[in-house]
């Protein structure tokens, strides 16, 4: 029985599953935490792991790994392989002024086109910009720039520690790449010229590995590309053809396409997925946190937000709730803040203020679906992952939103679980990734509820109008 294991290191901790590399099955598994902030020093990550592997139990009786990891970020390094400085996170917005010269120079259209995706904070490009214009010292130490995931399994094969390492030996997958702003996905090459026009000058990238292809060996460890979060996360919950919407913190709509997104809006990143096939994305920014704060105002706890919600009509007798409490980020309005429409002394019960708080956060999921239908992805169906997914309340309206059947896995480590899949694909060397029995879903329909979208789509419209 061969052991695979599969690493989530994620902005807020590290988790780590070893499982049976041709079942699935889950054999042990172990967590330590992350520090707080958007800018960290890398060696905590390392510290996370090791700590969340002792915890597992160790990596003596495992055949391969692969770490999963955030997306974006920065981690330069000077020509010894040391860190430069500490690393920028993905929600360092910091680089926000950089990102607009960024689009301005060059338009949106040009970005779509290059890399499937406009420069945002988050992207690394942008992080690039703001070093060379704030810290042009460090801009020209920088001999290398890789990504957190790329970082870990460099450390997982001996290079990175304090001595520094091989620059060459840096290595990559395309779906973390592809959340770069330099790297184009339908040829699996770095666009250097967008490097350049960031930093200021060249620099090593890490190599771009094929999805199951060994990167490096290690006391007879073998090591996977690895992935980005949410191309490790889509592997992990097996979705095929129906696109997958997580609810944590932000929310999230991708779905597996052979086809680059290229959407000048903004709306739609083209990123790339952990097959060799590409993951266009949606990111709102308000999710699960909207049930708190609906929770909080009606003075109930989440399970009885859900029973509220459940005991109200669909449509919530007409209230709407548009849920950008943290501004949004689909539509691009980090000022905004949330509203209540359609408010009436008939509709004014806790309970419709329950539903609509849920259908809002639904709704702007929806749009995110629709998006990512104009841009050619078909969506038969949803899968349903996140925090929020546990809620049966969300489970059912969702159906209700979306129009189509949701299909809600059980609840499991998805991006860890992802990771150990491609490291047992890995092993087997085989054309397609194995395939792992994920559990006992529970699957809900229902009816479109009539006039809903229009309705909110009005309601959010105002802020587009202003």
């Amino acid at each position: 029985m061969p052991l695979v294991a599969g690493v989530d290191s994620s902005t807020q901790s590290c988790k780590v599953v070893i499982r049976d590399a041709e079942t699935g099955a889950l054999v042990r598994q172990g967590r330590a935490s992350h520090p707080g902030g958007t800018e960290v020093d890398p060696e905590l990550w390392w510290q996370a792991l090791t700590a969340a592997l002792d915890q597992a139990g160790g990596l003596a009786d495992v055949s391969a790994i692969s770490v999963g990891g955030q997306q974006h970020g920065m981690l330069c390094l000077d020509s010894d392989g040391r860190l430069v400085r500490p690393a920028l996170l993905w929600n360092d917005t910091r680089s926000a002024p950089a990102a607009l010269d960024l689009v301005a120079e060059l338009g949106a259209d040009y970005w779509a086109r290059a890399v499937g995706s406009v420069p945002l904070a988050s992207f690394t490009v942008t992080k690039l910009r703001w070093l060379a214009e704030h810290e042009p010292a460090n801009a020209a130490r920088t001999a290398a720039v890789c990504l957190p995931h790329d970082w870990l399994s460099w450390r997982l094969a001996g290079a990175g520690s304090a001595g520094g390492g091989d620059l060459a030996t840096l290595v990559t997958d395309r779906s973390d790449a592809s959340g770069t702003g330099y790297f184009d996905g339908r040829t699996n090459s770095y666009r250097t010229d967008l490097l350049v026009r960031a930093l200021g000058h060249p620099a090593v990238l890490p190599r771009v590995a094929g999805p199951a292809e060994p990167v490096a060996s290690r006391d007879g460890l073998l090591i996977g590309p690895g992935a980005g979060d949410n191309a490790a996360g889509a592997l992990g919950v097996q979705a095929g053809d129906d696109a997958l919407v997580s609810l944590g913190t932000s929310g999230v709509a991708c779905a597996r396409s052979e086809l680059q997104a290229q959407d000048p809006s903004g709306l739609v990143a083209g990123f790339s997925d952990a097959t060799g096939a590409f993951l266009p994305l949606v990111c709102t920014l308000n999710a699960a946190r909207v049930l708190n704060a609906a929770a909080r105002l009606l003075g109930v706890s989440l399970a009885e937000l859900s029973r509220l919600a459940l005991s109200a009509a669909p449509g919530a007798g007409g209230l709407i709730v548009v849920p950008y409490l943290e501004g949004e980020r689909t539509p691009n309005l980090p000022a905004a803040t949330g509203a209540v429409h359609g408010l009436t002394l008939a509709n004014s019960q806790p309970a419709n203020l329950a539903r609509a708080a849920i259908e809002g956060m639904l709704c702007g999921l929806a749009d995110g679906l629709d998006a990512l239908i104009a841009q050619g992805v078909s969506v038969p169906g949803v899968h349903l992952i996140g925090g929020a997914a546990q809620s049966e309340a969300v489970c059912r309206i969702a159906a209700a939103v979306f129009g189509v059947p949701v299909t809600v896995p059980e609840p499991g480590e998805y991006v860890a679980d992802g990771a150990a899949r491609q490291a047992a694909w890995v092993l087997a060397g085989t054309a397609e990734p194995p395939a792992w029995r994920t559990g006992d879903p529970a699957v809900y329909q229902a009816e479109p509820v009539a006039g809903l979208r229009q309705r909110y789509a009005e309601a959010a419209g105002k802020y587009l109008n202003r």
